[in-house]
Protein backbone atom coordinates (compact mmCIF):
# COMPACT_ATOMS: atom_id res chain seq x y z
CA UNK A 1 0.00 0.00 0.00
CA UNK A 2 3.12 2.34 1.03
CA UNK A 3 4.56 1.54 -2.69
CA UNK A 4 1.23 2.71 -4.40
CA UNK A 5 0.66 5.68 -2.53
CA UNK A 6 4.24 6.54 -3.29
CA UNK A 7 3.96 5.87 -7.23
CA UNK A 8 0.78 8.08 -6.99
CA UNK A 9 2.67 11.08 -4.93
CA UNK A 10 5.68 10.52 -7.89
CA UNK A 11 2.70 11.09 -10.70
CA UNK A 12 1.39 13.58 -9.16
CA UNK A 13 4.53 15.51 -9.40
CA UNK A 14 4.69 15.43 -12.99
CA UNK A 15 1.20 16.62 -13.37
CA UNK A 16 0.81 20.57 -13.62
CA UNK A 17 -1.96 22.10 -12.26
CA UNK A 18 -4.30 23.82 -14.47
CA UNK A 19 -7.29 26.32 -13.89
CA UNK A 20 -8.89 28.83 -14.96
CA UNK A 21 -8.42 32.46 -13.45
CA UNK A 22 -11.02 35.25 -13.54
CA UNK A 23 -8.96 37.73 -10.92
CA UNK A 24 -7.41 40.61 -12.58
CA UNK A 25 -4.45 41.03 -9.88
CA UNK A 26 -3.41 37.33 -9.60
CA UNK A 27 -3.17 37.58 -13.39
CA UNK A 28 -1.24 41.04 -13.54
CA UNK A 29 1.11 39.32 -10.86
CA UNK A 30 1.87 36.16 -13.26
CA UNK A 31 1.83 38.10 -16.66
CA UNK A 32 4.55 41.05 -15.22
CA UNK A 33 7.44 39.90 -15.46
CA UNK A 34 7.83 40.99 -18.92
CA UNK A 35 5.21 43.74 -19.55
CA UNK A 36 5.83 44.49 -23.12
CA UNK A 37 5.94 40.85 -23.84
CA UNK A 38 2.98 39.80 -22.24
CA UNK A 39 1.15 43.31 -23.22
CA UNK A 40 -1.55 41.81 -25.34
CA UNK A 41 -2.93 39.66 -22.11
CA UNK A 42 -1.93 42.64 -19.82
CA UNK A 43 -4.39 45.04 -22.29
CA UNK A 44 -7.53 42.42 -22.48
CA UNK A 45 -8.00 42.89 -18.35
CA UNK A 46 -9.53 46.01 -19.45
CA UNK A 47 -12.92 45.58 -18.49
CA UNK A 48 -14.50 45.81 -22.14
CA UNK A 49 -12.00 43.37 -23.68
CA UNK A 50 -12.03 40.85 -20.32
CA UNK A 51 -15.63 39.93 -21.11
CA UNK A 52 -14.34 38.67 -24.02
CA UNK A 53 -11.08 36.67 -22.54
CA UNK A 54 -10.04 33.74 -20.72
CA UNK A 55 -7.14 33.14 -18.99
CA UNK A 56 -5.77 29.27 -18.03
CA UNK A 57 -2.60 28.97 -15.79
CA UNK A 58 -0.41 26.34 -15.30
CA UNK A 59 2.07 25.16 -12.03
CA UNK A 60 4.27 22.18 -12.30
CA UNK A 61 7.70 21.20 -12.05
CA UNK A 62 8.76 22.82 -15.24
CA UNK A 63 7.59 26.64 -13.43
CA UNK A 64 4.33 28.81 -14.35
CA UNK A 65 2.97 29.52 -17.42
CA UNK A 66 -0.68 31.26 -18.68
CA UNK A 67 -2.79 31.25 -21.82
CA UNK A 68 -4.89 33.60 -23.21
CA UNK A 69 -7.75 32.96 -25.81
CA UNK A 70 -9.93 36.05 -26.37
CA UNK A 71 -12.29 36.89 -29.07
CA UNK A 72 -12.88 41.02 -28.52
CA UNK A 73 -10.37 41.52 -31.56
CA UNK A 74 -10.17 38.52 -33.42
CA UNK A 75 -9.47 34.93 -32.43
CA UNK A 76 -6.51 35.47 -30.54
CA UNK A 77 -3.87 33.33 -28.48
CA UNK A 78 -1.39 34.73 -26.08
CA UNK A 79 1.07 32.19 -24.40
CA UNK A 80 3.30 33.36 -21.62
CA UNK A 81 6.19 31.06 -19.42
CA UNK A 82 6.97 27.54 -19.17
CA UNK A 83 6.38 25.63 -22.44
CA UNK A 84 5.48 22.58 -20.73
CA UNK A 85 2.55 24.01 -18.95
CA UNK A 86 1.58 26.04 -21.98
CA UNK A 87 1.23 22.54 -23.53
CA UNK A 88 -0.36 20.74 -20.39
CA UNK A 89 -2.82 23.94 -20.92
CA UNK A 90 -3.73 23.45 -24.43
CA UNK A 91 -3.69 20.12 -23.98
CA UNK A 92 -7.42 20.36 -22.21
CA UNK A 93 -8.36 24.54 -23.13
CA UNK A 94 -6.88 24.31 -26.69
CA UNK A 95 -9.44 27.38 -27.61
CA UNK A 96 -11.30 27.78 -30.92
CA UNK A 97 -10.58 25.77 -34.30
CA UNK A 98 -8.64 28.69 -35.44
CA UNK A 99 -6.75 31.86 -34.05
CA UNK A 100 -3.92 33.94 -34.11
CA UNK A 101 -1.25 33.31 -32.11
CA UNK A 102 0.03 36.64 -31.16
CA UNK A 103 2.54 36.48 -28.41
CA UNK A 104 4.56 32.65 -28.22
CA UNK A 105 8.34 32.63 -27.42
CA UNK A 106 9.92 30.68 -29.99
CA UNK A 107 10.66 27.91 -27.24
CA UNK A 108 7.31 27.41 -26.80
CA UNK A 109 6.32 26.51 -30.92
CA UNK A 110 7.34 23.08 -30.49
CA UNK A 111 4.75 22.47 -27.49
CA UNK A 112 2.04 24.16 -28.96
CA UNK A 113 2.49 22.10 -32.10
CA UNK A 114 1.01 19.21 -30.27
CA UNK A 115 -2.31 20.82 -30.23
CA UNK A 116 -2.53 22.62 -33.06
CA UNK A 117 -1.12 22.88 -36.75
CA UNK A 118 1.38 26.02 -37.07
CA UNK A 119 1.50 28.13 -39.89
CA UNK A 120 2.39 31.50 -41.51
CA UNK A 121 5.21 31.55 -38.52
CA UNK A 122 6.66 35.34 -38.45
CA UNK A 123 9.88 35.44 -36.16
CA UNK A 124 9.82 39.22 -34.77
CA UNK A 125 10.91 41.29 -31.53
CA UNK A 126 9.11 43.11 -29.06
CA UNK A 127 10.25 47.09 -28.77
CA UNK A 128 9.02 49.02 -25.96
CA UNK A 129 9.38 52.52 -24.80
CA UNK A 130 8.76 55.33 -21.85
CA UNK A 131 7.99 58.58 -21.77
CA UNK A 132 11.77 59.18 -20.08
CA UNK A 133 12.97 57.05 -23.27
CA UNK A 134 11.05 58.74 -26.22
CA UNK A 135 12.56 61.13 -28.69
CA UNK A 136 9.98 62.74 -30.65
CA UNK A 137 9.92 62.75 -34.63
CA UNK A 138 8.26 65.59 -35.20
CA UNK A 139 6.77 66.92 -38.78
CA UNK A 140 3.47 67.70 -39.74
CA UNK A 141 0.97 64.84 -38.83
CA UNK A 142 -3.18 65.28 -38.66
CA UNK A 143 -4.72 62.74 -35.79
CA UNK A 144 -6.97 60.43 -37.74
CA UNK A 145 -11.11 60.56 -37.18
CA UNK A 146 -14.14 58.34 -38.10
CA UNK A 147 -14.66 60.04 -40.95
CA UNK A 148 -11.07 58.98 -42.38
CA UNK A 149 -11.61 55.26 -42.33
CA UNK A 150 -12.45 54.85 -46.15
CA UNK A 151 -8.98 56.99 -46.74
CA UNK A 152 -7.16 54.32 -43.88
CA UNK A 153 -8.78 51.56 -45.79
CA UNK A 154 -7.60 52.47 -49.14
CA UNK A 155 -4.27 53.25 -48.48
CA UNK A 156 -3.75 49.80 -46.44
CA UNK A 157 -5.08 48.35 -49.58
CA UNK A 158 -2.02 49.13 -51.32
CA UNK A 159 -0.27 46.03 -50.78
CA UNK A 160 -3.09 43.96 -52.20
CA UNK A 161 -4.92 43.11 -49.06
CA UNK A 162 -8.42 44.15 -48.65
CA UNK A 163 -8.96 46.92 -45.51
CA UNK A 164 -12.40 46.62 -43.82
CA UNK A 165 -11.76 49.81 -40.88
CA UNK A 166 -14.96 50.94 -39.74
CA UNK A 167 -15.64 54.48 -38.42
CA UNK A 168 -15.99 53.32 -34.68
CA UNK A 169 -12.23 51.34 -35.18
CA UNK A 170 -10.99 54.36 -35.70
CA UNK A 171 -12.53 57.02 -33.08
CA UNK A 172 -11.84 54.23 -30.35
CA UNK A 173 -8.36 53.61 -31.16
CA UNK A 174 -5.50 56.04 -31.69
CA UNK A 175 -4.46 56.67 -35.46
CA UNK A 176 -2.44 59.56 -36.84
CA UNK A 177 -1.91 60.29 -40.46
CA UNK A 178 0.77 61.58 -43.03
CA UNK A 179 -0.61 63.65 -45.88
CA UNK A 180 1.38 65.14 -48.88
CA UNK A 181 -1.65 67.52 -50.25
CA UNK A 182 -5.23 66.27 -49.44
CA UNK A 183 -3.34 62.49 -50.00
CA UNK A 184 -3.16 59.66 -46.98
CA UNK A 185 0.29 58.71 -47.49
CA UNK A 186 1.57 56.71 -44.30
CA UNK A 187 -0.36 55.76 -40.98
CA UNK A 188 0.15 54.54 -37.46
CA UNK A 189 -2.23 53.37 -34.75
CA UNK A 190 -2.97 51.58 -31.86
CA UNK A 191 -4.44 47.29 -31.48
CA UNK A 192 -5.08 48.25 -27.77
CA UNK A 193 -4.98 50.67 -25.18
CA UNK A 194 -4.95 49.72 -21.42
CA UNK A 195 -5.53 52.67 -19.19
CA UNK A 196 -5.75 50.61 -16.10
CA UNK A 197 -2.15 48.79 -16.90
CA UNK A 198 -0.87 52.03 -18.24
CA UNK A 199 -0.14 50.49 -21.40
CA UNK A 200 -0.35 50.77 -25.44
CA UNK A 201 0.25 48.53 -27.82
CA UNK A 202 0.73 50.54 -31.51
CA UNK A 203 1.13 49.02 -34.92
CA UNK A 204 -0.73 48.87 -38.08
CA UNK A 205 2.37 51.27 -39.15
CA UNK A 206 2.14 51.44 -42.74
CA UNK A 207 3.49 53.94 -45.64
CA UNK A 208 2.50 53.93 -49.35
CA UNK A 209 4.99 51.91 -51.40
CA UNK A 210 5.55 55.35 -53.31
CA UNK A 211 6.49 57.66 -50.68
CA UNK A 212 8.65 54.83 -48.40
CA UNK A 213 12.24 56.37 -47.16
CA UNK A 214 11.32 59.34 -46.33
CA UNK A 215 10.54 59.42 -42.71
CA UNK A 216 6.78 58.81 -42.55
CA UNK A 217 6.59 55.85 -40.62
CA UNK A 218 8.91 57.14 -38.21
CA UNK A 219 6.59 60.54 -37.87
CA UNK A 220 3.56 58.67 -37.69
CA UNK A 221 4.76 56.44 -34.90
CA UNK A 222 6.30 59.18 -32.82
CA UNK A 223 2.76 60.56 -33.14
CA UNK A 224 0.99 57.94 -32.11
CA UNK A 225 3.28 57.34 -29.44
CA UNK A 226 3.61 60.82 -27.93
CA UNK A 227 -0.17 60.94 -27.40
CA UNK A 228 -0.18 57.40 -25.59
CA UNK A 229 2.67 58.29 -23.23
CA UNK A 230 0.74 62.38 -22.72
CA UNK A 231 -2.46 60.35 -22.30
CA UNK A 232 -1.12 58.98 -19.15
CA UNK A 233 0.33 55.29 -20.75
CA UNK A 234 3.69 54.63 -18.89
CA UNK A 235 4.56 52.54 -21.49
CA UNK A 236 4.19 51.64 -25.40
CA UNK A 237 5.23 48.78 -27.39
CA UNK A 238 4.92 47.63 -30.71
CA UNK A 239 6.50 44.49 -32.48
CA UNK A 240 8.63 44.53 -35.93
CA UNK A 241 10.74 42.32 -37.70
CA UNK A 242 14.59 42.62 -36.41
CA UNK A 243 15.68 41.77 -40.03
CA UNK A 244 13.24 44.95 -41.03
CA UNK A 245 16.55 46.97 -40.64
CA UNK A 246 15.10 50.57 -41.67
CA UNK A 247 11.85 49.85 -39.06
CA UNK A 248 14.36 48.49 -36.27
CA UNK A 249 16.48 52.01 -36.33
CA UNK A 250 13.19 54.39 -36.92
CA UNK A 251 11.79 53.13 -34.07
CA UNK A 252 15.00 52.77 -32.08
CA UNK A 253 15.51 56.65 -33.17
CA UNK A 254 12.46 57.43 -31.16
CA UNK A 255 13.85 55.33 -28.12
CA UNK A 256 12.25 52.09 -28.07
CA UNK A 257 14.51 49.52 -26.98
CA UNK A 258 14.36 45.92 -28.08
CA UNK A 259 13.08 43.37 -25.56
CA UNK A 260 12.20 39.51 -26.43
CA UNK A 261 11.69 37.87 -28.81
CA UNK A 262 8.38 37.17 -30.09
CA UNK A 263 6.86 34.77 -32.64
CA UNK A 264 3.26 34.97 -34.14
CA UNK A 265 1.55 32.65 -36.32
CA UNK A 266 -1.67 31.10 -37.60
CA UNK A 267 -3.26 28.26 -35.66
CA UNK A 268 -5.65 25.37 -35.97
CA UNK A 269 -6.56 22.92 -33.82
CA UNK A 270 -5.59 19.44 -34.47
CA UNK A 271 -8.72 17.66 -32.87
CA UNK A 272 -11.46 19.33 -35.02
CA UNK A 273 -14.62 18.21 -32.88
CA UNK A 274 -12.89 18.85 -29.54
CA UNK A 275 -13.38 14.59 -28.29
CA UNK A 276 -9.46 14.23 -26.81
CA UNK A 277 -9.27 17.19 -25.31
CA UNK A 278 -12.77 17.01 -23.77
CA UNK A 279 -11.49 13.42 -22.52
CA UNK A 280 -8.54 15.18 -20.94
CA UNK A 281 -10.52 17.77 -18.85
CA UNK A 282 -12.61 14.71 -17.45
CA UNK A 283 -9.70 12.50 -16.54
CA UNK A 284 -8.27 16.50 -15.68
CA UNK A 285 -10.70 16.91 -13.12
CA UNK A 286 -11.25 13.42 -12.01
CA UNK A 287 -7.43 13.89 -10.92
CA UNK A 288 -7.90 16.93 -9.09
CA UNK A 289 -11.06 16.97 -7.24
CA UNK A 290 -9.35 16.31 -3.86
CA UNK A 291 -7.12 20.03 -4.66
CA UNK A 292 -10.37 21.32 -4.83
CA UNK A 293 -11.15 25.33 -6.79
CA UNK A 294 -11.18 23.76 -10.20
CA UNK A 295 -7.53 22.24 -10.71
CA UNK A 296 -7.22 20.04 -13.14
CA UNK A 297 -3.86 17.88 -12.77
CA UNK A 298 -2.56 17.77 -16.81
CA UNK A 299 0.08 16.05 -18.27
CA UNK A 300 1.42 17.39 -21.23
CA UNK A 301 0.96 15.60 -24.10
CA UNK A 302 4.16 14.16 -25.71
CA UNK A 303 5.55 15.05 -29.24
Amino acid sequence: MTDAIRRESAREETLYRVREVRERRALEARLSDDRAFSAYALGHLEPELLTWARYWTADGPGGQATVMHARALGSVVVTVGDPEGVSAILATHPGLRSAYLSTATPEQLPAISRTHFVTDTLQMVRMSVTSFEFQDAGGEVRRLRGADAPRINTLYATDGNPSRYTAETIERAVYYGAFEGERLVAVAGTHIVSPHQSLAVVGNVFTHPSHRGRGFATRVTGAVTRALLDGGCGQAVLTVDPKNTPAVAAYSRLGYRQGAPVVEARLQRRDTFGITPAWRRYLARRRGRSLGGGIELVAPPRD
